[in-house]
């Protein structure tokens, strides 16, 4: 594959399509697969940050040059096994880097996911994801599900936008590489008016910061009234000490922005994840008010 003007650096793969042990329940996905490596939204909560699932993510993005290829042979053997599943796009990096839209390696990926006629989850928060709903829409017509699936989801494509809030200027703190979370609200709406399955991810929700009873409220009010199916939820995790680790990059966050929280969180974050209370009362929490607005917490 020849990018336009070699415009960016390049790396090759062994291998693109990663099959999981057992489906995701949460993202239904069967395979995951990151057309790009490195992600340039540069959240400081990115939980590849020092975990055991990427360690320093950093912000330079480079696309798979032989990923098409090496895909078709991939899902060519899925077949041949009879293992066919959602793909998910995007479980460790954007899929929609600015750069897409000059060398259009997911489109291309897509293109190839059709053909082969896998259902496909994308997970986001770019908007670019809207240039794509054509070969979504056929992707969605064609795809073959898992039977397991075949009475529960009236299609083969789901578009997930990820949202830790709806404050401007918070999000441009801590995801400062992103559209606003008003433009990807827009973008899910156009996907729901296109009549595909596409919803929120509000993950991490953040302590005392977008956790509040009046913050989800807002949240999921706003994701109802733009058209998303669902929202799904999940706390904030923190991983490493390394200077460019989640939790060291977190931290300091809370230091520059809201130093009252810092004993708060060090008291929270026993381990990587806020106690058990914490998670159980967020949980209640989200329930009741997504209830509230009739919008389910699960895709299926």
């Amino acid at each position: 594959m020849i990018w336009v003007k070699k415009l960016v650096n390049e790396i090759t793969v062994k291998t693109i399509l990663n099959k999981h042990k057992k489906r995701d329940d949460l993202f239904l996905g069967n395979y995951t697969l990151n057309p790009y490596a490195g992600c340039p939204i540069g959240c400081i909560y990115c939980y590849t940050r020092g975990s055991k699932y990427g360690g320093n993510h950093g912000v330079k993005v480079a696309p798979k040059s032989n990923a098409v290829p090496i895909l078709k042979k991939q899902l060519k053997n899925s077949i041949k096994r009879n293992k066919r599943g959602f793909i998910v796009l995007g479980s460790a990096a954007d899929p929609y880097p600015s750069i897409e839209k000059e060398i259009k390696l997911t489109r291309e990926i897509l293109g190839t996911i059709k053909r082969y006629k896998f259902p496909v989850h994308i997970l986001t928060k770019s908007t670019l994801v809207a240039r794509d709903m054509d070969i979504l829409k056929a992707i969605n017509e064609v795809a073959i599900l898992p039977p397991e699936f075949e009475d529960r989801l009236d299609g083969g494509v789901i578009v997930s936008f990820s949202l830790s809030t709806l404050d401007e200027k918070l999000a441009q703190i801590i995801e400062p590489g992103a559209p606003s979370p008003i433009e990807r609200l827009e973008t899910i709406q156009k996907y729901s008016s296109a009549g595909l399955k596409t919803g929120v991810i509000n993950m991490p929700i953040l302590p005392s910061l977008s956790d509040s009873e009046k913050e989800i409220k807002a949240l999921v009010k706003a994701s109802k009234n733009y058209g998303a199916h669902y929202v799904l939820y999940g706390g904030l995790t923190l991983y490493g000490d390394a200077p460019d680790d989640c939790k060291t990059l977190y931290f300091n966050f809370l230091k520059d922005n809201y130093p009252n929280l810092l004993l708060e969180y060090e008291n929270l974050f026993n381990s990587i994840a806020p106690s058990k209370r914490y998670q159980n009362d967020l949980a209640v929490k989200f329930g009741k008010i997504s209830n509230r607005y009739g919008i389910n917490n699960r895709l299926i």
